[in-house]
């Protein structure tokens, strides 16, 4: 019996998973803003990291086999700071951080979307978080193509503040220019542009968005998606929708505070690359991470 967690700390969301067998008998999705306090204090603060020692204390009650990771607010603070934080998690846990380059954060979310399914032609595995947004380019399983960005959800939701309010005072398109000029031209496409690095399903399932079944390919991962028109629609109808009404469905209110940001991030890069379907999953870095662990 092989029992094991992995705690994925993101700039804003850090997401546990306990494993028994390779099945999950915990998990838990928590509202960090790391990366948000982290600008606002030129480090990362004291109340920040007693969230976290409590995600590690509540970890450890399933199993002492934990494995703790580090996404880009990590990257981003210096060595010195780093391992100040390393070494009070291991004083209070017997534990450490292990810093993931963007470029591992990337390959094993990708690896969790591509692996196990059998689609031959073009595809766009979008990773987005509140720091940092990777695109991976996969065709018949293998990676041809990657482009890394220095920015997330957290930069685009300071840039306007009011996305995270019940009806945000920026338009649609405004917010979209801004993300446009950030990424740039992409000079590869792809039909299907999957959205990973995070529970891209808790938007829809709260907004109360309907998905369509996933009849290009058989996953049970990535069981839903949507053509195009239809999330074009409902990303620009999000910003005339009451956030506060979606909040008050969910059981983690804060974690819609980026949620307007990610779905004109995201609707940038389905035009960026001309995508005619987008597959919704909660597929992150850790389902590769997974699959390493436990062929160790």
């Amino acid at each position: 019996m092989k029992k094991f967690g992995i705690i994925e700390i993101g700039s804003s969301n850090t997401k546990t998973h306990i494993y028994e067998n390779g099945k999950v008998i915990y998990e838990d999705n928590t509202t960090i803003e790391f990366k948000k306090n982290y600008k606002n204090n030129n480090k990362i603060i004291l109340e920040d990291l007693e969230i976290l020692y409590k995600i590690i204390e509540r970890a450890l009650e399933y199993t002492l086999n934990i494995n703790i990771y580090g996404c880009s607010i990590f990257r981003n603070i210096t060595k010195d700071e780093f391992d100040k934080i390393n070494d009070i998690i291991y004083n209070k846990f017997n534990l450490k951080i292990e810093l993931v380059s963007q470029e591992d954060e990337a390959y094993y979310t990708a690896l969790g979307c591509y692996s196990n399914i059998d689609y031959r032609d073009n595809m766009c595995i979008f990773i987005g978080g509140g720091g940092s947004v990777e695109l991976i380019f996969v065709k018949n399983k293998k990676i041809v193509d990657k482009k890394y960005y220095d920015f997330g959800v957290v930069d685009v939701t300071n840039q306007y503040e009011s996305l995270k309010s019940d009806i945000p005072d920026v338009t649609f398109d405004e917010v979209y220019n801004y993300v446009d000029n950030l990424m740039g031209d992409i000079d590869i496409m792809a039909d299907v542009l999957v959205l990973a690095g995070g529970d891209h399903f808790y938007w829809y399932n709260n907004a109360k968005y309907k998905l369509f079944e996933n009849d290009l390919y058989d996953s049970v991962d990535q069981e839903y998606m949507l053509p195009v028109d239809v999330s074009d629609k409902y990303d620009r109808d999000c910003f005339f929708k009451s956030l506060g009404e979606i909040k008050n469905n969910s059981d983690n209110p804060k974690w819609f505070d980026g949620a307007r940001a990610m779905k004109v991030v995201t609707n940038v890069v389905s035009h960026k690359i001309n995508a005619k379907y987008i597959i919704p999953t909660k597929i992150n870095m850790e389902n590769g991470l997974k699959n390493k662990i436990m062929s160790e």
